[in-house]
Parts: C-alpha cells; sequence; structure tokens
C-alpha cells in the first residue's frame, strides 16, 4: 500500500478515487513521565516521553488507514493529512488523527 502526502504518485497513474480514509489514535502519556517532560519543557530540551506517544500514535493511525484503505481495494492513499491534538491540556493525551483518498491505480 502507497501512501503519500502528495495529490499524485510520481510514474503511475490514478484509474479511480475511490472514497475518503481516515483513522485515528489515542496514546495516554505516563503522569509521572509527563511530570518530567513538563519539567524539560520549563527549562528547555526535548520531552522524549512525548515524542514516543507522538510516534507511536502516527504509526499506528498510519497502519489503520492503510486497513480501511484495503478494505476499498485501493492500492494507494493520497493526499494524508495528519492532525494532531492533546485535548486534555498539558499532558495527558495526545490523538493523531489522519485522512486521505483511497484511490485505485492504472
Amino acid at each position: 500500500m502507497i501512501v503519500t502526502t502528495t495529490a499524485h504518485i510520481e510514474g503511475r497513474e490514478i484509474a479511480a478515487y475511490l472514497d475518503i480514509v481516515s483513522a485515528e489514535s489515542v496514546q495516554g502519556i505516563n503522569v509521572v513521565r509527563d511530570l518530567f517532560a513538563g519539567m524539560r519543557d520549563f527549562f528547555g530540551g526535548r520531552s522524549q516521553t512525548l515524542e514516543r506517544a507522538l510516534k507511536e500514535a502516527r504509526i499506528q493511525a498510519t497502519d489503520e488507514i492503510k486497513a480501511r484503505a484495503r478494505q476499498c481495494n485501493a492500492d494507494a492513499v493520497v493526499g494524508l493529512d495528519f492532525e494532531i491534538s492533546m485535548p486534555s491540556g498539558r499532558g495527558g493525551m495526545v490523538v493523531v488523527f489522519v485522512t486521505g483518498t483511497a484511490v485505485k491505480l492504472k
């Protein structure tokens, strides 16, 4: 399954636009680790806890959108767009929502 943020795939022609597909992943952030991440934010530096949670959520959402595109008998998903949210304010959860268009290639 080809996934791309672009509207086309170099060297391939899109035969049909099948459907809009989407997926989401919600990752909890450990409260104790989140406290240290908050301290790191205050003093400067990278929050490895948050980075890990974001990476895991992105991977899960991308895997899920591929599965949903396969259900449409798609060959690819084009125009992938990732949205990231932290609905609980300063930590606790991170949400990654991804949308794209499932397509059939020639």
